[in-house]
């Protein structure tokens, strides 16, 4: 299935933006649980059901959460063709700040691995597949990745899209001066989360000269790599890359990176990995921006949601 834009939609930045500020879709379908986790916390999740035996888990990208556009267009697309769907949110995501100091970052499998397990004990499934968007998309391949030990034979399929494979050359990509209206956008709203940590550790962390913070590696290096146990943001960028891990996949995967996705340097795809790996596929449309793909047609599917089921679907 190859991705053809609307005319109007040939540009990585338009592709962007449009699906955030215009597309309308209803997330009445979906059903909140929290469920509180073994170190304290606890985890916000959206259920679509409809009785099915399979299920989709979908992860939202960086400051996203599980009724974004994309993940409820992701959802509806998935019960409409036989899935169950499971749209979690990071720690502090899901529209209440999480209990411990500790948040989310682009390597933090353990809290996906709890959503799997968790989804598996109450559903009753015979088989799950993973779906991740941007930062939720690196972290589905590094969990992807790192179950060469004791892998669990339910989880059999993973389709992601707009990978930050590189995590250290995407943050110097979005440091760019094309990109600032997305820096800056992301630097407000974690600067919203950090002042919220603020209030429940005020011993802890320090907000002098926040504003001064102008790309992710000075955010990364202030607040993301010492609260999560790196060194600094480069350590912490160099062990998530999902780069690093693409080569130990064992269950088809397909990853879909626009060329014209302002948010991706070109070490963000994967071209070697993949090809020493059968089992994951890349795909680089033309176009198709940062988590857009955007879509016109009566079914209000949008291209991305349509190449996830076909690939889902498969054999």
């Amino acid at each position: 299935m190859e991705y053809r834009a609307p005319y109007f939609f040939k540009n990585g930045h338009i592709q962007s933006i449009y699906p955030s500020l215009f597309r309308k879709l209803n997330d009445q379908f979906m059903v909140r649980e929290r469920v509180d986790i073994e170190d304290g916390d606890f985890l916000d999740l959206d259920w679509a059901r409809i009785g099915a035996r399979r299920l989709v888990v979908i992860s939202h990208g960086l400051e996203g959460h599980s009724r974004r556009p994309y993940i409820i267009g992701m959802a509806k697309a998935a019960i409409d063709n036989g899935w169950d769907a499971l749209a979690w949110n990071f720690r502090s995501c899901g529209g209440s700040m999480n209990r411990h100091l500790r948040f989310y970052h682009s390597g933090a499998t353990e809290d996906l691995h709890r959503v799997i397990d968790y989804a598996l004990e109450s559903g009753g499934y015979d088989e799950v597949a993973l779906i991740g968007f941007s930062m939720g998309g690196n972290l589905s391949l590094v969990y992807l990745g790192q179950q060469t030990i004791q892998p669990n034979p339910l989880v059999n399929k993973a389709v992601v899209y707009s990978v930050p494979c590189d995590l250290s050359a995407s943050a110097e990509q979005l440091a760019q001066p094309q990109n600032r209206i997305y820096m800056r956008r992301f630097l407000k709203e974690l600067k919203a989360k950090m002042q919220a940590k603020k209030k429940l550790f005020p011993e802890l962390l320090d907000l002098t000269d926040y504003d001064e913070i102008k790309n992710f590696r000075q955010f990364d290096d202030r607040y993301t790599a010492p609260i999560h146990g790196f060194r600094d943001a480069e350590h912490y960028w160099t062990h998530c890359s999902s780069r690093r891990y693409i080569r130990n996949i064992q269950v088809p995967t397909l990853i879909v990176n626009a060329k014209d996705d302002p948010f991706l340097a070109s070490a963000c795809y994967p071209h070697d990995e993949v090809d020493a790996n059968p089992q994951v596929h890349l795909e680089t449309p033309e176009t198709g921006g940062h988590v857009g793909f955007v879509s016109f047609n009566k079914n209000n599917l949008y291209w991305s949601e349509q190449r996830a089921i076909a690939f889902l679907n498969k054999g």
